[in-house]
């Protein structure tokens, strides 16, 4: 498994979907994953420490987990099928582990609340893990620099590398990162569907 940090959320120019952005914690790949306004902003309230008079919804979850006598152990984002995410929620139960199907927004937003660690499989991260390259700043897809060179976004690549590529580069060119107010916090802009989650 590779360990994750949640490097920022985004809201695209495009859709105003919101995407969280998770980094792997020793290399420069990031992980984007589409999520919805809620869950976002569930995300936020969490990592600004903002307090609310009232439990929002996954801090109900993560209160039941506990008063039923469990801890949140750590969450995975175990893989991509379909262009959509799966995430697990590991829970330990007494000396019993338990292991709950979830979408990644929600075990993101259990995650931050638990404090717990945030892990991707490794296959995950092969296919849909994202680069920087450094010279250029385009987004490089791929994991292994060595085996297989990563492509750069906009070079040339043969036509099914090229659909494959196209949802990255998208996704990328429609962020608007200045789209924070002075506070740091993403501004809701509608509660349009989201895809991937």
């Amino acid at each position: 498994m590779m360990e994750l940090v949640i490097d920022s959320i985004r809201v695209s120019l495009l859709n105003h979907q919101r995407v969280v952005i998770l980094k792997q914690k020793d290399s420069e790949r990031y992980l984007p994953i589409w999520i919805g306004p809620p869950e976002a902003d569930a995300i936020a309230v969490r990592l600004q420490e903002v307090s609310v008079p009232r439990p929002l919804t996954h801090d109900l979850m993560h209160n039941c987990i506990k008063s039923l006598g469990g801890t949140i152990d750590h969450i995975v984002v175990s893989s991509m099928e379909n262009d959509t995410y799966f995430a697990t929620i590991v829970v330990r139960l007494g000396d019993k582990t338990v292991e709950i199907d979830a979408r990644p927004s929600d075990a993101l937003a259990l995650a931050v609340r638990a404090n717990v660690q945030i892990f991707a499989a490794p296959e995950v991260m092969e296919k849909c893990g994202v680069r920087l390259d450094k010279d250029s700043g385009l987004a490089v897809v791929g994991t292994d620099e060595d085996a297989n060179p990563p492509t750069k976004v906009g070079g040339p690549v043969g036509e099914e590398e090229r659909e494959r590529l196209s949802a990255f580069s998208d996704f990328i060119e429609s962020l608007d990162i200045g789209d924070l107010d002075s506070d740091g916090e993403s501004k809701p802009k509608g509660d349009e569907p989201v895809a991937g989650d």
